[in-house]
């Protein structure tokens, strides 16, 4: 007897949801088609029912995020998307910066996670990933409530403070120079708002 669709949707969903726990945690190099799906407690043979590649899941495991991961986290951080304001806009840059984001690997970001794996992927990868950065700055325009040149500028300027700021933190895990990092761009971030209160 076939599955349903509505399986066949929660099994992909949980394929995805493994690899970009695997993925985070161990880079696409260091994660195997098998691994992903033991992972999933499911079998390799199912893999190609749901991917055509290692690398088409990894495209859809970064885009995930926004909608799976990032949903959760924007919620827990009191974001509501359809109401953005610049005082949204603050506490996204405080929760993104914080330690508890950088300690979450398994939850993080793929925007800090795989940088220098999008870099060597494939264009349907950096797609993803460039979708997750648009959206991260379309929040910070909206949410900065500015229109034109100026808005769009300051939100690309808060999307590298919070990403660039991550990825050096994270590459020094418990270092005092990590927290000056996470510190002076939560620093400049306020600077760039101030302009918006």
């Amino acid at each position: 007897m076939p599955y349903s669709a509505q399986h066949k949707l929660k099994t992909r969903k949980q394929i995805i949801e493994t690899a970009r726990v695997l993925f985070n945690r161990h880079g696409f190099e260091g994660v195997t088609i098998d691994r992903i799906m033991e992972e999933a407690g499911l079998t390799r043979g199912g893999f190609y029912n749901h991917f055509k590649s290692k690398e088409a899941l990894y495209s859809e495991s970064v885009s995930s995020f926004l909608m799976g991961r990032g949903a959760v986290w924007r919620t827990d951080a009191g974001i509501d998307p359809a109401r953005l304001n610049p005082h949204m806009a603050r506490q996204m840059v405080l929760t993104y910066l914080s330690s508890e984001h950088l300690g979450d690997i398994d939850g993080q970001c793929p925007m800090i996670a795989l940088p220098s794996d999008v870099a060597r992927a494939n264009a349907e990868v950096q797609s993803s990933y460039q979708t997750l950065l648009e959206a991260m700055v379309g929040l910070f325009e909206t949410g900065l409530g500015g229109q034109g040149q100026s808005a769009r500028e300051d939100a690309l300027s808060l999307a590298a403070l919070c990403v660039g700021g991550m990825i050096l933190a994270r590459t020094l895990p418990d270092s005092e120079l990590a927290q000056e990092v996470q510190n002076a761009a939560l620093k400049t971030s306020d600077t760039i708002m101030q302009n918006y209160q």
